[in-house]
């Protein structure tokens, strides 16, 4: 019977460790971080996500400042509010959440964000900064799944890990991370042949396809730690709605570890997003990463967000 990695508790863990963080710099007498997150429209999904963001603030002492904007914002509008909590010193991150109208270029926006203040880390100097292995901010879901990894592995090294889906946003940052870890990443996609059986070979799956169930359990060797990203509504036998990752969970069971859905890495993400704040926070006080002009944003043409 696999282990379950229980997400909502290393959540609560890291919760704990960043509010210490939050209370030691104003025990110093610093000012306490800052996160502004803006919400451009009224997708449900992206207010569900922010509400949680804004609890998850209050939780740790982070300040949360809220900026809300209709749907016909112009994409000029919103930049001259990225550019005033740029330069807002009280404000150490900046989140805007996606998905954006269509009329908005989501990457122009993110680009405009600056780099020690994206707490996101989608932005092209933090992506290139976690490529070359030279420090930055990392992305909250591929930080989140490396703690996971943590808690049931103790050395990486020489580690056979297979990463199923090349995205932007958790495929090829954490396969990055894992490199840095001295595994042996292997990256796959829709296009990859022999799936089952290069996935039998892991020692550690991170499967971030989107696709409902596709991991099955002849795919899994005896053993393996498997991190499950995938988040989708599906129709139960039952005729209900229920939430399936990309791993058929009853049938894994022979794994060393799995994580849940929901449960296993959703909780991690907010989590993340608010260790990346107070990490901001240090580090401009710190008088480090004042670049202001850094290029075009990375292709975020896939935008997901995993809260369960």
């Amino acid at each position: 019977m696999a282990d379950i990695i229980d997400g909502r508790a290393v959540a609560r863990q890291l919760d704990d460790e960043t509010k210490a963080q939050v209370d030691q710099m104003i025990a110093k007498g610093q000012p306490r971080p800052g996160l502004a997150v803006v919400l451009v429209g009224e997708d449900g999904a992206s207010q569900v996500y922010v509400r949680r963001k804004i609890k998850g603030c209050e939780k740790v002492g982070i300040r949360s400042i809220e900026r809300r904007m209709p749907a016909e914002t112009t994409q000029e509008e919103l930049l001259a509010v990225v550019a005033e909590l740029n330069a807002d010193p009280e404000v150490n991150g900046i989140l805007v959440q996606v998905p954006l109208p269509d009329h908005i270029d989501a990457r122009t926006v993110l680009s405009a964000i600056k780099p020690e203040k994206d707490v996101d880390g989608f932005h092209p100097v933090n992506v290139g900064r976690l490529s070359t292995g030279t420090g930055g901010i990392v992305p909250c879901t591929p930080l989140g799944i490396m703690k996971l990894i943590d808690t049931v592995v103790d050395d990486l090294t020489g580690l056979d890990a297979v990463v199923i889906g090349k995205s932007n946003i958790v495929g090829k940052p954490v396969a990055n991370l894992l490199l840095d870890r001295e595994a042996t990443v292997t990256v796959t996609h829709i296009y990859t042949e022999n799936l089952p059986e290069i996935a039998r070979k892991a020692d550690i799956i991170v499967a971030a396809a989107g696709a409902p169930e596709l991991v099955k359990g002849f795919w899994v060797k005896d053993g393996a730690v498997i991190i499950d990203v995938g988040i989708t509504r599906i129709m139960g036998d039952d005729g209900k709605e229920k939430l399936v990752g990309d791993v058929a969970f009853d049938e894994v069971q022979h794994a060393k570890a799995v994580t849940p859905v929901p449960g296993g890495v959703g909780p991690m993400t907010i989590a993340c997003l608010l260790a990346n704040t107070v990490q901001a926070a240090q580090t401009q006080l710190e008088g480090g990463d004042k670049g202001d002009d850094y290029g075009d944003a990375p292709d975020r043409s896939m935008f997901t967000e995993t809260s369960a």
